[in-house]
């Protein structure tokens, strides 16, 4: 009997192959499932976005709430449709949020080289920032054309959504998915291509040489609680930062994050997806202030499980305050591995049965990143196939940072756990778009 999806390990299809109905047998009282995807809800047990009312999106969607999208435009309008009412959005093929190119949004007047004349180090130093340059400057007009892109790019979900890609192909290219302020939101099978940032702002006083600073990541959660993210892939796609250009010494950077999940996010889950080709990819709490603290603490509650890390430099993920459950990974790094977890201020992050894959020459020692005293757990991880203390190895090579073990807390809300040692067969193989029946 053919399993018809792998987020919920324990479920087995009523018939033969993808069929009408599937059941749920995780948690108390089994519940059968349509068959039709754009309908599933997550399972009971499935990470912290199952507790409490668990997530179910749109599945309770009408007929006249369920749209199907080809273009940015639609899919747009489909989001702003019936207000908070179920609703379930099936992206067929790839919806290009910059298809008119960078071009359209610059402000009348806007030279790129006219700002690179302007604010060389060489004529401008690197002792004040541009926040007071005029409008009619050349920061004040990349500041107008960003705004352009910014209104352009940006799509806010609103609460009992599902987005869901149509067959293998699916997704989006240049937008930036808003999961603002809302409850209950699912997103699966989407391929997203990270937007550009076609006007990167110069911070003379970022370092001590400067640098290029962008917006706009890929998805953000910001203030949402029972969001699943589901078997989407992310990554930099057509515009690596490997072929980014140089200006002032420092990498032209067009990219953000691939995900963010900010500001009192809460009961959020991450299964089966692939995040790739990426620097700074996923973050949960984005500010070590007592003010940001007042919103995140008791919060940002976070399951990451299946998914495939490649290629990706660092934030995989760095966590400050939030209860962060990261089981059954794989992470396979390259030449440019910063580190995989950061741990930072208040977090309690649990990284138990993952497996990491690291080029020869790569200490397993830069696994964990210490960015403030706080404690982890991690247990029964492997590194290129051996059983790896990644504290103990941490603190024997980085002992200006060490680490204190026992994150203080048990995870409860977990699927089938998967031999660590079995990773890479198993996730390299199911997670990312296009592979959900």
């Amino acid at each position: 009997m053919r399993k018809c999806h792998d987020h919920v390990i324990a479920r087995t299809a009523l018939l033969i192959g993808c069929t009408a109905l599937v059941l749920s047998l995780s948690g108390p009282g089994a519940q059968a499932q349509p068959r039709d995807v754009a309908r599933q809800t997550l399972g009971a047990g499935d990470g912290w976005a199952s507790e409490g009312t668990g997530t179910n999106g749109g599945s309770a969607a009408d007929a006249e709430h369920v749209y199907t999208v080809t273009t940015w435009a639609q899919f747009k309008a489909a989001l702003a449709a019936g207000g908070s009412a179920p609703k379930i959005i099936k992206v067929k093929g790839t919806v290009d949020a910059v298809s008119q190119g960078c071009d359209a949004f610059a402000a009348t007047g806007y030279d790129f080289d006219a700002y690179l004349k302007k604010y060389a180090p060489e004529t401008w130093g690197t002792d004040k920032d541009l926040s007071g340059e005029p409008a009619d400057s050349p920061e004040g007009l990349r500041r107008v054309s960003a705004d352009n892109q910014d209104q352009t790019i940006k799509a806010n979900v609103p609460a009992n959504t599902t987005i869901i890609g149509v067959g293998k192909n699916a997704g989006f290219k240049g937008a930036s998915l808003q999961i603002k302020g809302v409850d209950n939101v699912i997103v699966r099978n989407l391929t997203f291509e990270s937007p550009l940032d076609c006007f990167p702002q110069w911070d003379p006083t970022d370092t001590s040489t400067g640098a290029w600073n962008s917006e706009y990541d890929t998805a953000v959660v910001y203030g949402s609680t029972h969001v699943w993210l589901d078997h989407n892939t992310f990554t930099d796609g057509s515009h690596p930062d490997s072929e980014a250009p140089t200006y002032f010494g420092a990498l032209y950077q067009q990219h953000d994050g691939e995900l963010d999940i900010v500001r009192g996010s809460n009961y959020v889950t991450a299964s089966w997806n692939v995040f790739a080709d990426h620097d700074k990819t996923l973050m949960i709490g984005n500010s070590d202030s007592e003010s940001t603290a007042v919103g995140d603490r008791g919060k940002l509650k976070v399951t990451l499980h299946h998914n495939l890390f490649r290629n990706v430099i660092e934030r995989a993920p760095r966590v400050r305050f939030g209860q962060v459950d990261s089981y059954n990974n794989h992470f396979v790094a390259g030449q440019d591995y910063v580190y995989s977890f950061g741990i930072g201020k208040e977090s309690r992050l649990v990284a138990e049965h993952n497996a990491f894959t690291l080029p020869k020459g790569i200490s397993p020692a830069k696994i964990l990143k210490k960015w403030m005293e706080a404690p982890v757990t991690a247990a029964d991880n492997y590194v290129n196939g051996k059983k790896t203390d990644l504290i103990a190895v941490h603190n024997a090579e980085i002992p200006e940072e060490t680490l204190q073990s026992d994150a203080g807390w048990t995870p409860t809300l977990r699927t089938k756990v998967d031999s660590a040692k079995a990773l890479p067969g198993i996730v390299d193989r199911r997670a990312g778009a296009g592979r959900i029946c």
